[in-house]
C-alpha cells in the first residue's frame, strides 16, 4: 500500500487543474505547467481535492503510484511558489556575473564560461559568490543547478569549486612534507 500515493492533494485557492484525458495542466499564478500522466495512474478530481489512484498492482503501477502523486504535487507547489536552488563559489578568483538572462563565470579556466538560462530559469545574483537559480518546475531547477555545479565541482583538498547552499564538503588531508 503506498502511503504518499494515496494522500489526497488539496488544490490551494488560485489554482486550476484541468485533466484531458492522460494529460493534466496546472495554471497558477506564477505560471502553467503541463504533464502527460501514465496509464496505469487515474486522477479523480472532486472539488479542490484530486486524489491519485492505480488501476492494478503490478510492480510497475505500485512505483508510479507515489512518483505520480509527489509530481502533480510539485505542480501545484510550484505555480503558486517558485522552487529555488542556491548555489556557492569558493576559491580565489571566481566568481559569478549575471548578464542578462546569463551567467558569466570565472572558473579559474583561461576563458570565462557562459551559462544560458534555459527557458522557465531565472538567475539571482546576490553577490560574487552566490547563483540562486528560480523556477516553478522542481526538475528543472534541480537539473539547471546540477548542470551549473558540473562546471567546477568542488575539490576535496582546498574546497575549491562550485557547491550547493547545503552541501557540507569533507576535505581531505594533504601530501605530508619531510
Amino acid at each position: 500500500m503506498s502511503r504518499i500515493g494515496n494522500k489526497p492533494i488539496t488544490v490551494p485557492a488560485g489554482v486550476e487543474i484541468k485533466i484531458d484525458g492522460r494529460h493534466i495542466s496546472v495554471k497558477g499564478p506564477k505560471g502553467i505547467l503541463e504533464r502527460d500522466i501514465e496509464p496505469e495512474i487515474s486522477l479523480n478530481l472532486e472539488g479542490n481535492v484530486l486524489t491519485v489512484s492505480r488501476d492494478s498492482d503490478t510492480r510497475r503501477s505500485k512505483s508510479l503510484h507515489g512518483l505520480t502523486r509527489t509530481l502533480i504535487n510539485n505542480m501545484i507547489n510550484g505555480v503558486q511558489n517558485e522552487f529555488t536552488r542556491e548555489l556557492e563559489i569558493n576559491g580565489v578568483g571566481y566568481r559569478v556575473q549575471k548578464q542578462g538572462n546569463d551567467l558569466n563565470l570565472s572558473l579559474g579556466y583561461s576563458h570565462p564560461v557562459i551559462f544560458q538560462a534555459p527557458e522557465g530559469i531565472t538567475f539571482d545574483v546576490p553577490n560574487a559568490n552566490t547563483i540562486i537559480v528560480k523556477g516553478i518546475d522542481k526538475e528543472l531547477v534541480g537539473q539547471t543547478a546540477a548542470v551549473i555545479r558540473t562546471k567546477r565541482p568542488p575539490e576535496v583538498y582546498r574546497g575549491k569549486g562550485i557547491k550547493y547552499a547545503e552541501e557540507v564538503i569533507r576535505r581531505k588531508v594533504g601530501k605530508t612534507g619531510k
